[in-house]
Formats: C-alpha cells, sequence, structure tokens
C-alpha cells in the first residue's frame, strides 16, 4: 500500500502526492490549533476503567507536535479526502476544511500513536 509523506517546508505543511504536493496549512496555525509544540501523553480515569487492559507505559511522556507532523504519512483514501476539501479559511477561526481535517488527523495520532 503507497503511503503519503508529510512535508514541511518554509513554515508550510504539505503531504507529498507523488510528484506533487497538497498544501495543507500554516505550520504555526497547527501548532496553536493543537495547544502548542509539546504534547503530553494523558489517559484519563475513565479510559483506564473502560479499557482495562491499556498499555499506559507512555503516560507522562511528552511528543514534539512537530515532529509527530513530520513522522506522519497517509494512505491513499485520506489524501484523496484531504485534496478534495476547500484551502480557503472558512468560520470565526479562519480554518480552512483542508486544514482541520488535517489536524483532527493529527490530534487523532498524538492521542492514539502514529498509523
Amino acid at each position: 500500500m503507497v503511503r503519503y509523506e508529510t512535508v514541511v517546508e518554509d513554515g508550510v505543511v504539505y503531504v507529498a502526492t507523488g510528484e506533487e504536493r497538497l498544501a495543507v496549512g500554516d505550520l504555526e496555525t497547527i501548532v496553536d490549533l493543537v495547544g502548542g509544540r509539546a504534547w503530553t501523553v494523558e489517559y484519563s480515569d475513565r479510559e483506564k476503567q473502560a479499557h482495562p487492559k491499556l498499555n499506559t507505559a507512555d503516560e507522562g511522556l511528552t511528543v514534539d507536535v512537530v515532529d509527530t507532523i513530520n513522522a506522519m504519512t497517509f494512505g491513499e483514501p485520506f489524501v484523496e479526502t484531504l485534496a478534495a476539501q476547500p484551502s480557503d479559511a472558512a468560520g470565526e477561526e479562519g480554518v480552512s476544511p483542508r486544514l482541520g481535517l488535517f489536524v483532527g488527523r493529527l490530534l487523532e495520532n498524538l492521542e492514539y500513536g502514529l498509523r
């Protein structure tokens, strides 16, 4: 299965789509949306109780958000969905649907590990 890499260049996040790059958005905006450059892995008591066999050995580990972005790869279906989203900012937050989708996946990766 083909995986597409994330590339950060001149403060802009892209997803490499073969010969081209799909612009996602401004790196600093993404970092701000997830709460900063550092992410600390935490598990709520509710999560621990709901999943008693959950491995929580990484709890308390702090990861670099930009490193996580650089390590992310995506399958073709996600990249196609990402490309289909408008890249123009919308709403009060000024976040485009494409950027919002990317940040959503980033948050999943930060919360549940890279895929």
